[in-house]
């Protein structure tokens, strides 16, 4: 007779585990079982999930992708390729290269001699002088010089603003306002014209200049929107031509009876009278004035105007999406309009600080200087933010303030200056080149985004 089978544990369709897999499934079972014998095991109570704390999270995200990050290395990649151009275009410091294998020291010593006194100019320039604050502290020198660098900076950044809000604002509703330059200038026209023609007592007569500058502006913004939004003109093309228009008018009306100065033969205005300038804020010896309150005005305006008002929901939309908010009842035309008035208002702004400020008294052919398309710039890089672009606006007149220390104290071009801003842009604007030069990781929390008219 055969004896009956044995009977095996486990499933019957599957073979008899293996001694040493026995084996092993035994010793887990007994290391599980101490784990939950101990005290707060998982047998007793389940531990949370332990959240890395913040200054893990700092440390993880600081080298991440993000818009500080790369805006930081943006400004640190323009800093070394400037003192790059520093020193090939000193041919004193070049020459030291010749034989820098036979003695590295003079080229390193020079090259650090160079960049190192002309960025401290620029600091120096723009923010806080060491000597300055010295004499002031041993009696030798007054409290003015100590506030001139900041005075200066100020000075530079208040047209700045009004310029950069202007085309951010535009950049948010899905335009692209290249023609802040002619609005400028249409408003420094209307703002000088209303400073030496109109005779009203001092307060009223800054009222009305200022709002006779914000007006012009408007008139000029308002061109290229009714085109926009009525013939489908492109605002590019109409800005860019309404430029030249504004610049020729400003060349032509300067010379005309009333106008000039009677004084003078060449190209220059009546002086705008003091009724009408705005007041300067630290004494007549430093430039600052009050525009620059005015210009954070404006940015805390446009800001509550975006994410505040049902209008900057409606320019979000229409920005964001020009058919869809068709559909959603949102009157795209009237938006358009809307749009390029209020950008005109805030480009007039700037241009009437150009000559109701302290930079000028008169209409000059150069009396806007270049603050329209700075005010490019300063939208891109303050990622056409409102307090983005404030930012922006004093990091660049930081920079013209400090480039002219720089330029009479090192001997370095002014034209450096504006190459340094043409770079932060360049690599703002190319956050992958960043992302790929420093080896960044990608964003969690914010994603960079490089669409110029829906809003970065």
């Amino acid at each position: 007779m055969t004896n009956p089978p044995t009977p095996q544990s486990g499933s019957p369709d599957k073979e008899p585990a293996s001694e040493a897999q026995a084996a092993q499934n035994a010793l887990g079972n007994t290391e599980r079982a101490e784990v939950a014998t101990e005290p707060g095991g998982p047998a007793s109570k389940p531990e949370p999930e332990q959240k890395p704390s913040l200054g893990r999270l700092f440390m993880d995200n600081l080298w991440a992708a993000n818009t500080f990050t790369v805006t930081l290395l943006s400004l640190v990649l323009a800093i070394v390729v400037g003192a790059v151009l520093m020193i090939v275009s000193d041919p004193a410091v070049l020459s030291t290269y010749s034989y820098i294998t036979s003695r590295p020291s003079d080229a390193i010593n020079s090259s650090w001699t160079l960049v190192s006194e002309a960025y401290a100019n620029l600091f120096k320039g723009s923010v806080f002088d060491p000597e300055a604050f010295s004499g002031w502290v041993n009696g030798t020198g007054s409290w003015q010089a100590v506030l001139a660098p900041i005075s200066e900076t100020l000075t530079y950044t208040a047209p700045l603003v009004f310029t950069g809000l202007s085309v951010a604002l535009a950049f948010r509703g899905g335009l692209f306002n290249i023609g802040a330059q002619g609005q400028a200038t249409i408003g420094v026209i209307m703002a000088a014209l209303a400073g030496f023609l109109l005779p009203l007592p001092p307060g009223l007569h800054l009222l009305v200049a200022v709002l006779a500058g914000a007006l012009g502006g408007a008139i000029w913004g308002f061109i290229p929107g009714i085109l926009k939004a009525r013939a489908g003109a492109h605002e590019v093309i109409n800005t860019i031509m309404l430029n030249y228009v504004a610049t020729y008018f400003l060349t032509w009306l300067i010379v005309q009876n009333g106008v000039q100065d009677p004084n003078r033969t060449d190209a220059i205005s009546k002086a705008v009278d003091t009724s009408a300038q705005l007041p300067r804020l630290l004494g007549d010896n430093l430039r600052v004035h009050a525009g620059i309150l005015l210009a954070v005005l404006a940015t805390w305006a446009v800001a509550w105007l975006l994410n505040r008002s049902t209008l900057g929901f409606e320019l979000r939309a229409v920005g964001a999406n020009p058919d869809a908010a068709r559909t959603a009842g949102i009157s795209v035309t009237r938006t358009y309009i809307l749009i390029m008035v209020f950008a005109g208002i805030l480009a007039g702004l700037g241009g009437s600080n150009m000559v109701l400020g302290s930079t000028a008294s008169a209409l000059t052919p150069l009396v806007v200087a270049q603050i329209g398309f700075d005010g490019i710039l300063v939208a891109l890089l303050g990622r056409v933010k409102p307090w983005g672009v404030l930012l922006a606006a004093l990091l660049f007149g930081a920079l013209q303030a400090g480039g002219n220390r720089m330029q009479s104290y090192s001997g370095i071009s002014l034209e450096l200056v504006t190459v340094l801003q043409a770079l932060i842009v360049i690599f703002i604007a190319a956050p992958a080149l960043v992302k790929a030069i420093f080896q960044l990781r990608a964003a969690r929390a914010a994603r960079l985004q490089t669409s110029l008219a829906k809003g970065w």
